[in-house]
Parts: structure tokens; sequence; C-alpha cells
């Protein structure tokens, strides 16, 4: 064994050395690729056709050299510690994939290509062979494999069938959110206790989501693989792996360097063995004080180079700092840190041509949009609000959009917020521009100089991105917010057709934990508004639900919300339903290149989020994954049921509704935000 001195040589020099994973430590399996310091295990899949070649949905990812995890001699048995971030992102159209697993493996190389095993083998398959312990992260309900949901983690004993499972949502991780997160693994073998936590931070959980007690002395043999591993059989996900650290200890050889009751959580290499040499275990029987010597000319060639390196970037970075300080100015402020920031009001005019009435690319009620230019930035769109934009007991819209905005909605299916501008009496907000403007402006407008047609693949790319987006307010925010205004005019498209909510002018903060709310003056788009929220004026989830519904149709169907005649989108596609035509619902534009079953599916969903009965309705996330045939279609009624709706107002309310004073006052005196139709 190295000498201590050594030893600590080799720590100092690891500290200074970047922790990332490397290439040449892999071995790659199937569809596993390495890139950006990143294990990819799976691809992306057509969804649309069926695959051909079974091997290109499974992926494996293990440290190159094996690991020790029994000492024959004393007959001890390593525990382990293991730590690794990841990220689970669904291909677009896509249901998910099978999810991945943490795989400890006699055999790398037996790999499994049935349906929704991760690549794992199945009691079956292995026949004893291959000796494993997984740790699966599953995101495909199998009943058959004993699957408690589409959201688990799971403790896989040679079988897939695991021995120990936990629904992860249940302790507030969703293994669907398409966010990074980092797993946590540990076993210690004097408890003969496995533990895991999941969280979103790089910061361990106090508590583990899952705990079971197994003794892995009886599956371990001598020299085990450890590594990843991951399939797509049934959906089409990536499964990307980064920062990861191994480490095992315990065995009584060196249980005076490293006691058994000592779990190091910062790991500085990839995979560190008990031994202290990276996985090599001695293979080529080299003598001890060659070894040390290699490793200490090695260990000082490394850290002379490592000095040398971090001097020379300090010196560049001065260089480059003092050479371009002339043109700090000149770089657009709020590309820097991406925090909005406030622009001057002659940026803003400089960027429209001073409001050039060419330069219009949109108009609403309370603000018009210009397309400006503004210098490094590009494009952007820069919201003009109206100065009197403020009617009666309404709020202002650039304050609530404003802040609403400010508060770090940062999501990608969110247009974002990127300056601002309170000057004089003018109020302005610029976002990010969106090249191919709103939805429904292609849906509707016949005389399409670009051209643009929305094909069902994009259609349905529209629909579940802005569910993502609803999703991420209603659940995921830190406090509630209910949009109010979903509508295909507050949806937009990026140069690839990407769909963004925006327009946080109605917007409604809550606390997650409040239960009454206070009604008020119903505002939005009439065809959108969910009939409770029209004779109450109390916005909740399920009145953005009704709205993200009524969009759901309006995609389907390029209809608009209310035709020409007064008529509602939901009512015609209610009639259809009752006549079991509903497929007839579809966009003519479409020329039937569409699926049938997915067409129907989307409308149906569409009909359950406008269901009169509120209690009736799903959430957005439950309509998602209909959406994406991840869960059970709706049961609906044969025809439209009537709208009943009780009261539930007080009766101070009356003063809210009747804010004029009028005793005479009714819905039809109320000033709208936005264009009224019949309702």
């Amino acid at each position: 064994m190295p000498s201590p001195s050594i030893l600590l040589f080799w720590v100092i020099f690891s500290l200074l050395i970047s922790p990332s994973l490397s290439s040449n430590k892999l071995t790659l399996l199937g569809d596993a690729h390495f890139r950006n310091n990143s294990i990819t295990l799976t691809q992306e899949l057509n969804c649309l056709s069926p695959h051909p070649d079974p091997s290109s949905e499974v992926g494996r990812a293990f440290y190159i050299y094996p690991i020790r995890f029994l000492d024959s001699s004393t007959n001890t048995t390593a525990s382990f510690s293991c730590r690794f971030s990841f990220t689970i992102t669904p291909s677009s159209l896509c249901s998910f994939g099978d999810g991945f697993a943490f795989l400890i493996t006699s055999r790398p190389d037996s790999i499994s290509f049935s349906n929704g095993l991760m690549g794992l083998s199945s009691e079956e398959e292995s026949n004893g062979y291959d000796s494993y312990v997984a740790i699966e992260f599953d995101t495909m309900f199998d009943p058959n494999l004993g699957d408690i949901n589409d959201n688990h983690v799971g403790i896989d004993v040679n079988s897939v069938v695991s021995v120990a499972s936990v629904d992860v949502l249940s302790k507030g991780i969703d293994l669907k959110s398409e966010r990074q997160m980092t797993a946590w693994i540990e076993y210690r073998d004097g408890e003969k206790m496995i533990r895991i936590w999941v969280g979103y931070s790089q910061i361990k959980p106090p508590k583990p989501v899952l705990v079971a007690q197994i003794d892995l002395s009886k599956r371990f043999e001598e020299f085990m693989s450890v590594g990843f591993s991951a399939s797509n059989s049934r959906g089409s996900s990536t499964h990307v792996v980064s920062e990861w650290r191994f480490k095992t200890y315990g065995l009584l050889s060196l249980s005076s360097v490293m006691p058994m009751d000592t779990v190091d959580e910062e790991i500085d290499c990839l995979v560190c063995d008990s031994e202290g040499q990276n996985g090599d275990f001695n293979y080529h029987h080299m003598d001890k004080r060659v070894g040390e010597l290699a490793l200490g000319l090695g260990g000082l060639v490394a850290f002379i180079i490592s000095v040398s390196t971090i001097v020379g970037i300090v010196i560049c970075i001065m260089i480059r700092r003092k050479k371009f300080k002339t043109r700090r100015g000149q770089i657009c402020r709020f590309q820097e840190n991406k925090v909005p920031q406030k622009l001057s009001l002659s940026e803003i005019k400089s960027a429209t041509k001073g409001f050039n009435q060419n330069r219009i690319i949109g108009e609403g009620g309370s603000a018009t949009v210009y397309e400006g230019s503004l210098p490094s930035c590009g494009s952007v769109a820069v919201k003009r609000f109206s100065q009197a934009n403020q009617i009666g007991p309404f709020r202002n819209q650039f304050t609530t959009e404003f802040a609403t905005m400010m508060g770090c909605l940062r999501h990608k299916h969110l247009v974002q917020l990127q300056g601002w501008c309170c000057e004089a009496s003018e109020l302005v907000l610029v976002y990010e521009y969106m090249a191919n403007g709103s939805v429904d402006k292609i849906l509707h407008r016949n005389n399409n100089n670009l051209r643009i047609f929305l094909t069902w693949e994009r259609r349905l790319g529209i629909v579940l991105g802005v569910a993502s987006a609803l999703i991420y307010l209603h659940e995921e925010c830190e406090r509630q917010i209910i949009h109010r205004d979903v509508k295909t005019c507050n949806i937009m498209l990026d140069a690839e057709f990407n769909a963004k909510l925006g327009d946080f002018g109605l917007a409604s903060v809550y606390e997650h934990s409040s239960i009454t709310r206070d009604a008020t003056i119903p505002a939005g788009t009439m065809g959108y508004l969910a009939p409770e929220y029209v004779y109450l004026g109390v916005p909740t989830v399920k009145t953005d639900v009704y709205s993200f519904g009524v969009v759901v149709l309006e995609v389907a169907s390029g209809r608009k919300p209310v035709d020409e005649e007064g008529s509602l989108l939901a009512d015609w596609v209610w009639e259809l339903w009752g006549k079991g035509i509903l497929i007839e619902a579809a966009d003519v534009k479409l020329r039937w290149k569409f699926n049938s079953m997915e067409m129907e599916r989307m409308l149906m969903v569409g009909l359950s989020c406008v269901h009169p009965n509120s209690e009736k309705r799903p959430t957005v996330r439950e309509a998602a994954r209909m959406i994406r045939g991840e869960a059970p279609l709706p049961s609906l009624p044969a025809r439209k049921p009537m709208v009943s709706i009780r009261t539930v107002l007080p009766q101070v309310s009356e003063d809210i509704m009747n804010f004029g004073g009028d005793e005479n006052f009714s819905l039809d005196d109320t000033p709208w935000l936005t264009p009224r139709t019949h309702f």
C-alpha cells in the first residue's frame, strides 16, 4: 500500500482537478454515449413509428474496472456510498421511457431487450448467471412487474420485481418534472441496510425516501461492475447522468484507515475503491516500491502542470478584462445574468424606432406590442401599456404582470421577461421575441402570408407545452399562480414552434395552503371562461383548466372559441360527441393527416376539461398524462350536462359585484378587460 505521505499528496492533487466524469473511465454499451461531461444512456426515438432494432432502445455505462465487494481472505463485505445527478426528459410527442437504474452487476454485458425492464435481466433471462443489485428510477407503470405507479424508486435484487419501492410523488419528488435531481445511495453492511435519498439540490435531504433491510453479502461476488442502465421500449426519454461519485469502504484489511461507521459525503474522484487504487486492484503485480515511485512522480508532474495552468488562466482573464473594459457598456445589460433589468425610455424608443406604427406586431385592450431590437441582444418584443389601462376597480395590469414575472418565473414554456421601463408616463415590458407569433393568428388567419401550417405533431407539442407551463404555475411555483387568461392569442411560438404562455396581466397569486378566496369581477375573454367563474368571480385552478380545455378543442378543430353567430366551440364539440361522430371535429385543414386515436383522445380530454361541473374536471397534469396516453381516458356523459352553479358568495360580496353602487347592476354592465363575445 502507498505510504501515508504519497496518499496525502494524491488527495491534495485530486482536490485541484475537476471531479467531472471522463469518457476514458467508462465502458459504454448500446445507445449510451458520453457528451459534455455527462453520460447520456438513451437517445430520442420516433414514437410514431415502430422501433425496428430493440438494441437502439437500451443503453448502459459502467466504470471501466470491476470493483471489489468481497474479501474472501477475511470473509468481509464492503459497504458503499454513491451520489449522482440525473435528468429524465421525454421526447417531443412521446410518453416517458422506462426509466433508468443504478446497477451493480457481475455481468455488465448481460442486457435485456424486454419491454419495461430498463435493460435489466429478468429471473428467467439471468438463469442464476447474472447476479445484480439495482436501484431503479422507474417512469413506466407495469402492473405485471408489481410497479406501484409510473413515478417510483425501487430496489431490485436479481429480478426486475422490486423487493422494496416507494412512490416518490408522495415524498415531494417528481421523476417526470424534467428538472435535474440528485440521488444518494448508501449501503452499510454492518446494518444490512440500504438508504436512498433524492432531492432537487446538491444538499442531501435530511430524510431518505426509501430504507430497506437487505443482506447484500449473499448477492455480491468478489468483483462486480458499477454503472447505469436505461431503456425506451414503450416511450422515449433521454436519461442523462452527471457528477457521479462512488466509493466502497469497510473491508477489515483497511478498517484502521476507513472505519465502517464513517461515510465520506464528498468524494473527489469518479470511483474510489477501498484500496485507494482507483479500481486497478494490482492486476499487473508491479513492485510496490516502483508503484510508489511512479505514483509520486506522476502526482508531482500533474501538480506542477495544474498550478501552471491555473496561473496561465488567471493571467489570460486579467488581459481579457483589460482589453474589453471599454466595450463593457455596449453589451446588453440583461444578457449577463438573465435577470430583467431596467431600461431607459431612450433605449426603448431607439429599439422601436420611436414606437413606429410599422413595427406593431400585436394589439390588445391594455397594451400594444412592437418588434424591437437592442444592441447585442437581437430582436425583442416591446409591450407598451396604455396610459388608461386601469378601469374602475381593476388592478393595474402592468403592475400585476411585472410583479408576477419578476417573481423569477423561469420555465421553458413561459415567455421570458428580459427588461422593463417605467419613465415619465410610459410603462413598458420587454420580452423575448417569438418568431412565429401567436397560435391564434396561425390557426384562424385565412390569408396567412407566411404560409405557416400547424401539422398534427406541432399541435400536439403546443398543447403539451402549454400544459407543462400551467403545471408549473399551479403546482411547482413557490406560490400558486392562476393565469386567468389562457387563450391561443397568449400562446406564442418560437422559431422551432415551441409553445410559450405569456401575458400575466390578469394573473392571481395565492399561497398553496389557502382554502378560501375572495370573489372578483370576472376578467378574461368570453368563450374561454368557466361558467362558475362568470357567475361567481372566484378564480381557481379549475377555471384555468376550463380555459385550457377550450384551447385544446380550438387547436384540434381549428375553430374559434366563439363563431360569428355567437355559438360556443365547446357546445359544438359536445353535440358531435352526443351523436357519436366526435372525430368530425378534427380540423379539415389537416386533411386527415393525423392519428385518429390521438385526435379522439385530445378531443375527449378537451371535453373533460370544459365539463360544466368544475369538480369533474381533471387537473392539467392529469389532462397531460391522458393526452400522452399515460392514463386512462376520462369517462364522459352521453351529452353535455346542464350548468348548475350553487352560490358560495357571502352577502358582503354584493358590495364587490356592485362596485358602482348601482342597485340594478348586472354582469352585462361589467367592463371586460379583453374582447367580449356572446356566452
